[in-house]
């Protein structure tokens, strides 16, 4: 038995394969290394990660087996019993393995929970403004000049309600719990701290009086690496009134160091990858 059977033998999904298990691990490793690229949070692949979460369950409770295992029969070698020399190097590819995907899963949800940290209110804001029709948000932006009128307003009230919330993308729905949470403890803090002193038109964290808004979202003008994965990919070049053009084309095997607004839409069809 190799490394491959090894690893191939924890995994008893259907349909599933040594095949697929070396695709998954290779597009969760593309993921990884495209959510570190780019200062936005990408869209979060559920079915991806339900299969990995699968897997490292799975390759956990064999882990345990095959650890029980290896205690009985370090104790039967004293009865004469047979003795198996391949458990200890089974149990230890196996772990490797594990703490690989596990390195890679904890990296990808730190990345992700610092850049929600960091724009937590834009990316509540994307989610209250997905699901609001004109109506609701013709009455949300009443309610905020009125909280804003409120002398017993507080920097809490301007953290938008996404209770209603049906579509959390780009996030998870645990995601999307952590940053309102987040968002309205660190309000409650700035009303505390410094914020509760200032006159009540002062108070909302959503401000945008004077054409500024307080809101800070993820830059889309950064610089990338690219590897053209199609024949042929446009990247798209946006103009200063937002108009789209279509200046120059990639193809397969090509790195270019371009925009990520350029060539974001070809990374959600999978035509390029991040390096």
């Amino acid at each position: 038995m190799d490394i491959d059977d090894i690893l191939a033998s924890v995994d008893h999904g259907v349909g599933s394969s040594l095949e697929s298990a070396a695709l998954d691990h290779q597009l969760l490793t593309r993921f990884w290394v495209a959510e570190r690229a780019v200062s936005e949070v990408l869209p979060w692949p559920a079915p991806l990660m339900e299969r990995m979460m699968d897997r490292v369950r799975l390759q956990i409770e064999t882990i345990e087996d095959l650890a029980a295992s290896s205690a009985d029969t370090d104790l039967s070698t004293n009865h004469n019993q047979s003795y198996n020399p391949n458990l200890n190097l089974r149990l230890s590819i196996l772990q490797t393995d594990l703490a690989r995907t596990q390195y890679i899963l904890r990296s990808l949800l730190r990345q992700r929970l610092a850049k929600l940290s960091k724009h937590s209110m834009h990316y509540l804001g994307l989610l209250a403004s997905r699901n609001k029709n004109p109506l609701t948000q013709s009455q949300s932006q009443s309610q905020s000049q009125s909280q804003t009128q409120n002398p017993n307003a507080q920097p809490e009230d301007s953290v938008p309600d996404i209770s209603t919330v049906t579509d959390f993308s780009p996030l998870s729905e645990q995601e999307s719990t952590f940053v309102h949470a987040h968002q309205t403890l660190l309000a409650g803090y700035y009303g505390g701290s410094f914020m509760g002193a200032f006159s009540p038109q002062l108070r909302r964290l959503d401000d945008n009086a004077g054409g500024t808004s307080m809101v800070q979202g993820p830059e889309s003008k950064e610089v990338v690496f690219v590897r053209c994965l199609g024949a042929h990919v446009p990247v798209v070049f946006v103009g200063e009134e937002g108009e789209e053009d279509i200046g120059v084309t990639m193809r397969m095997g090509d790195v270019w160091v371009t925009r990520w607004e350029g060539v974001k839409g070809a990374w959600m069809k999978g035509d390029v990858e991040l390096l």
